[in-house]
């Protein structure tokens, strides 16, 4: 067995078109194993299509990409055995129930019966599913399927784990069960390759993220490292107010401030006195929080994350 490299996935000045529209343009990024690399940008900023690129569904116009030190797309085929992907929206077979889908994706990879068998009653506990391992895919809940989904992702045992927005569409306590299981595979020495579209998923669970926007790289870090680089500390969200409210905003001074839908967000690295301010009108409402990456996306292109 070849010895385990450190970088798993290398991407340097890659470039991809599409009827000479550049979708992705001149990204370099490594993936160091056991992290959680997220890849952020609203809809359009070539996550997907860089996904693509790295899966070797698709070949780049020009830049390197490798995979295990393996050059895409020309092993694709090699490195995708050694891979899991969670797809963006579930393409579970209706058909047959949750043994029954495991069971037949663990086939495509040739492992032999009696690791499989082991194997998928391994994924059923970590998906805590057990009690639903005869159960047919349509009488499952969206958020066991998106479990299901992980752990179907998860049968050939992988290296590296590629998750297209995982948790959308799930209600809290789905998305919170679904972090759980992701992080347990990061301590398991897995590595996750996350886009989402939500900026509290991507605190929790990432080590590096970048930000894209137009298929350039804007932002690349940790996610406290972004926060204290491109925002003040703390943020006071005026979320609504009458007119009292509305004319006192228009005569704040001293804070930077954004508006995004029908929120005001001032920035301030003390905003003590802007909260002692706002608690003397009565019809506001706001609320005072420590910065976060939404703020961050905000600062660097002018809008909100999900567009």
């Amino acid at each position: 067995m070849s010895e385990k490299i450190n970088k798993i996935v290398r991407i340097d000045k890659l470039k991809k078109s599409y009827n000479n529209n550049i979708v992705v343009n001149g990204i370099s990024f490594d993936v160091n194993r056991g992290m959680c690399f997220g890849l952020l940008g609203p809809n359009g900023a070539g996550k997907t299509t860089t996904l693509r690129l790295i899966l070797g569904l698709s070949p780049a116009d020009s830049g390197a990409l490798s995979v295990f030190d393996l050059e895409m797309p020309a092993h694709a085929r090699q490195v995708r055995q050694r891979i899991g992907v969670v797809p963006q929206a579930d393409n579970l077979d209706p058909d047959f129930t949750v043994v029954e889908n495991l069971f037949i994706y663990g086939s495509y990879f040739q492992i032999t019966r009696s690791v499989l068998n082991k194997r998928i009653g391994e994924l059923l506990e970590f998906a805590g599913l057990q009690d639903r391992a005869d159960t047919k895919i349509g009488a499952l809940s969206g958020g066991m399927q998106r479990r299901l989904t992980i752990a179907r992702a998860l049968v050939n045992d992988p290296e590296l784990i590629v998750l297209d927005e995982p948790t959308t569409g799930l209600d809290p306590q789905a998305r919170h069960m679904i972090w759980g299981r992701l992080r347990k595979l990061m301590q398991q020495g897995k590595t996750l390759l996350l886009t989402t579209h939500y900026m509290e998923e991507a605190e929790r669970l990432c080590d590096e993220l970048i930000v894209m926007e137009q298929g350039k790289i804007i932002a690349q870090g940790s996610p406290k490292q972004l926060i204290n680089k491109y925002v003040e500390s703390e943020v006071v969200e005026v979320r609504s107010g009458g007119e009292q409210a509305m004319e006192y905003i228009k005569n704040m001074n001293g804070y930077r401030v954004e508006k995004a839908g029908d929120t005001h967000y001032f920035y301030s690295n003390n905003a003590r006195e802007l909260v002692l301010q706002f608690e003397k009108i009565k019809d506001i409402v706001f609320l005072h929080r420590p910065a976060n990456l939404e703020d961050v996306f905000l600062k660097l292109t002018g809008r909100e994350l999900v567009d």
